[in-house]
């Protein structure tokens, strides 16, 4: 049915034939005609639904000014209406008239027509603009009916004009009894509720706009007029006991929240910009224990490797990747395996992320002295057998790692490199001795997190010749034990979530660890000894059988755990391969917040 609407689109003079056949192009590539010219900006989002609507037959309805009945809204399940963002506009006269984006959307036609049929109603289908209904859909959502009516009370408070003087009193009693302190609390059990890692607070224009980090990617959740933003900051600094009146340095603190019968910490960090500021909240889940190996998706046969290393009497266990690639889960899951009461384990971590029974936890406090050296210090004379230090930052704290490996305790820690040949290097840049490091490493693993395809909608999915070559090619590199799942002889089947209400929308439910490893046998020291050079080190590689990271996160495509959209995104994270993978072109869609 696009070829209806382009001509329309053609005969009234709306696109030529130029634009025509760049649409027809990106349709072939995947895309939906709407994607193709009004996410590209060839058409407007009312001209598209007004030929939309000729061409399907269904009324088209300027709804602009439209206000939702909640008696109507009732009338159609919310896992229908979430599913297919669809609008209950009116009942009258028996018939249910419902906006489309899509009228010939057949999944939400026909679960319409189901409904209509048991209550014994007429069903009209319309449609309108893409953001008109974009917007009548926003205000479905349960987080924005309780935000607005804190910010319509917030708003009377805080819109002042701008000659207007501060108000009067004590600015930390005003804030706390302002409707600002609900607003705050919404959003940060929302937050939880929704499995976020973050929320940023950050101002952006005249809006202050709100996003949750999920499975490690960062999604516009609302926005709020600019005028809440410095109440709601304040807010956040009054429950961190931070300083409200200073706005000029960032600030650091603590909010510990009872949400859902759970102890949550949120680590909240400040940030002076440009005529305000930034906050960030670090979600921390203190209830929950660190999950196993297994469940954090590393291979069985990694698994048999890591269970070897954490025996060995002493030495280094260090992992390395960028920031939220899940170092610290991955630590704690390996120090779960050594805790019994013959063991003392001691860790030093900033933040203290979980909490494990048995296990002796510090927090460093760097502002006050404590920080990841002097507390290795102190540590090593309360006689541990295991001691875990949350990350190698500098020489200094390197270097007591290495003596207290050294003496018969056995070290766990993490640093910042690309991939596992760039530990050595890493700790060499620090001034360390290379026959030091030669006597004590045991085990580099590199990690990323890879989101995990939705089970409840996940499909087959048609990818590119090119990709799939490429993808093909980097198959065959691996070695045999890790293909027991996956046949390279035949034609391998991709899959992608198509989204539902169960992940959102957004076809992605949770992550796995994306891993490689390498053990520092007998050769590999005699490397480090020598220089460690790249050449030696792959050749090392290899005999051990390993996998590299983009090997790994193909794999894991292949047998059907992620995407070949995943497998784009963090490709430019593995040191494996300078050569990206070909991409089919973006659609330039209009940015849709969520906006009170």
């Amino acid at each position: 049915m696009t070829d209806p609407i382009l001509d329309i689109l053609q005969k009234k003079g709306i696109i030529d034939e130029k634009v025509r056949a760049i649409a027809e192009d990106l349709v072939t590539r995947g895309k939906t005609l709407e994607q193709a010219l009004v996410g590209a900006k060839y058409v407007s989002d009312t001209a598209f639904a007004e030929a939309q609507a000729e061409a399907y037959g269904v009324p088209f309805l300027d709804v602009s000014d439209a206000e939702l009945n909640p008696d109507v809204v009732n009338m159609v399940p919310k896992q229908t209406l979430t599913a297919f963002k669809m609008v209950p506009l009116s009942f009258k006269d028996n018939k249910l008239t419902v906006l489309l984006r899509n009228p010939q959307d057949y999944r939400a036609v026909e679960s319409l027509e189901f409904l209509a049929g048991e209550k014994d109603w007429d069903l009209q289908i319309a449609t309108a603009p893409a953001s008109q209904i974009n917007k009548l859909v926003k205000t479905l959502s349960g987080l924005e009916a309780e935000i607005e009516t804190s910010l319509e009370a917030a708003k009377g408070k805080y819109e002042k004009e701008k000659e207007e003087s501060a108000p009067e009193g004590n600015i930390e009693d005003i804030i706390k009894g302002a409707p600002v302190s609900r607003m705050l609390s919404v959003i940060m059990r929302h937050a939880v509720d929704g499995g976020a890692s973050d929320i940023h607070i950050e101002p952006v224009g005249n809006e202050s706009r709100i996003r949750y980090r999920i499975d490690g990617v960062l999604r516009t959740t609302l926005t709020l007029p600019i005028y809440v933003h410095p109440a709601l900051v304040s807010r956040v600094k009054v429950l961190a006991n931070l300083k409200i009146d200073e706005t000029r340095i960032p600030q650091d603190g603590r909010i510990t929240q009872e949400i859902n019968n759970k102890k949550i910490d949120f680590r909240i960090s400040t940030l002076p910009v440009v005529e305000h500021e930034k906050v960030v909240m670090r979600i921390l889940d203190t209830t929950a224990g660190a999950p196993t190996l297994e469940r954090l998706g590393f291979r069985k046969e990694y698994i048999a490797i890591m269970k070897e290393e954490i025996k060995q009497p002493h030495g280094l266990f260090l992992i390395t990747g960028p920031t939220g690639s899940g170092k610290s889960t991955t630590l704690f899951s390996a120090l779960n395996l050594l805790n019994s009461d013959g063991v003392n384990i001691s860790t030093l971590e900033d933040p203290v992320e979980y909490y494990i029974e048995g296990v002796n936890q510090s927090q460093v406090r760097p502002e006050i002295g404590y920080t990841f050296a002097a507390g290795l210090r102190s540590l090593l004379r309360q006689d541990p057998n295991v001691v875990m230090v949350g990350e190698i930052r500098d020489r200094e704290t390197a270097e007591l790692a290495i003596h207290a490996s050294l003496t018969g305790h056995l070290i766990f820690s993490t640093l910042h490199t690309n991939d596992v040949y760039g530990l050595v290097p890493r700790l060499l840049d620090m001034g360390l001795e290379p026959f030091l490091l030669a006597a004590t490493m045991n085990l580099g693993v590199a990690q990323r997190l890879a989101r995990k395809i939705c089970d409840f909608c996940k499909e087959e999915e048609e990818i590119p010749e090119i990709t799939r070559k490429q993808l093909m090619d980097v198959l065959q590199t691996i070695p045999k034990k890790y293909l027991t799942d996956v046949d390279i002889t035949k034609k391998i089947t991709f899959y992608h979530g198509k989204g539902c209400p169960k992940c959102g929308g957004i076809g992605y439910s949770g992550r796995t660890a994306v891993a490689e490893l390498f053990q520092f046998s007998d050769k590999a020291k005699r490397l480090v000894e020598s220089g460690f050079s790249r050449e030696e080190f792959q050749k090392e590689f290899d005999k051990q059988e390993m996998i590299t990271l983009y090997q790994d996160l193909t794999l894991k495509a292949a047998e059907g755990l992620t995407t070949v959209e995943e497998v784009m995104r963090l490709a430019q994270d593995t040191s494996d391969t300078d050569d990206e993978l070909e991409k089919p072109p973006e659609p330039n869609l209009p940015e849709v917040k969520k906006k009170i």
